[in-house]
């Protein structure tokens, strides 16, 4: 995968962030709970594939929905392309041989389990999203020094890990290694859990899906209590709900009807 590529992902991720940096608009942990709802039509019908980080594509699409329920150890943040998130720290040997991360203490998935360095490098070995076969090439080991720190070893140095790792695949988004285990990749992906800011509700195939703000995500309490993503693939029809209220926010309209 050549660096233009990576800066073409970049640039289409970016636009879909800019979609979704109204999950980043919140009130710190102490102040009021989340209230009302938000009705998002989408340009395209969500598929369950899609709630499951290890199968990313490699599609900026895929983000609306990783963004909301998952969580990375680094990913991007409102005038950050690449800040610290589930790892508070990270940092490179001189060789460029060795990436340590610190995980973040006390975050906790949906489900209440915290978040654990075994998480992190369960969801590591199982992802086989698009480009799973060269990242893994390229990565020696990953090993666990302690209950806090997690460590990468590299085959050869590659400047373009860390890219890879926070936001070009989904090896860097973390899944609860137990729940995985218990309700196998297929059960996970009709009722995922995360670490991000919100929660899985209900998903209705070619309909909508349903997701609730997580009162527990470490960064800041969502404030709007309930998203409601409406597939509406036509741009008209996506236009005229707008128009009518239906929905609060749509976006790719395009030619004479934008």
């Amino acid at each position: 995968m050549t660096r233009g590529f990576l800066m073409k992902h970049v640039r289409r991720l970016s636009t879909t962030l800019a979609f979704l940096m109204i999950l980043a608009i919140g009130t710190s942990s102490g102040a009021a709970a989340p209230e009302g709802h938000m009705t998002w039509a989408l340009h395209f019908s969500p598929t369950p594939t899609w709630f499951d980080p290890a199968e990313t594509s490699g599609s900026p699409t895929s983000y609306v929905l990783i963004y909301a329920v998952h969580d990375a150890m680094v990913r991007p943040r409102p005038g950050h392309p690449m800040a610290p998130s589930l790892a508070e720290s990270w940092s490179a040997s001189p060789d460029g041989l060795v990436y340590e991360f610190v995980l973040r203490k006390g975050v906790k998935f949906h489900n209440g389990e915290p978040v654990s360095v075994e998480d992190v490098q369960f969801s590591f070995e199982r992802y086989r999203g698009a480009t799973h076969k060269m990242l893994k090439e390229k990565i020696a080991s990953i090993e666990i020094p302690d209950a806090a720190r997690v460590r990468f070893r590299l085959k050869q140095p590659w400047p373009d890990f860390m890219t890879f790792y926070s936001n070009a695949t989904g090896a860097g988004w973390i899944v609860p290694k137990k729940y995985v285990q218990k309700v196998g990749d297929e059960g996970f992906k009709k009722a995922p859990i995360g670490a991000g800011p919100y929660r899985f509700v209900s998903f209705t195939p070619g309909v909508e899906l349903v997701l609730e703000a997580f009162d527990q995500y470490w960064r800041k309490r969502p404030s709007v209590k309930r998203l409601v993503f409406k597939a509406i693939p036509d741009e008209a029809t996506r236009l005229a709900a707008l128009k009518r209220g239906e929905v609060d926010i749509a976006y790719g309209m395009s030619g004479a009807l934008a």
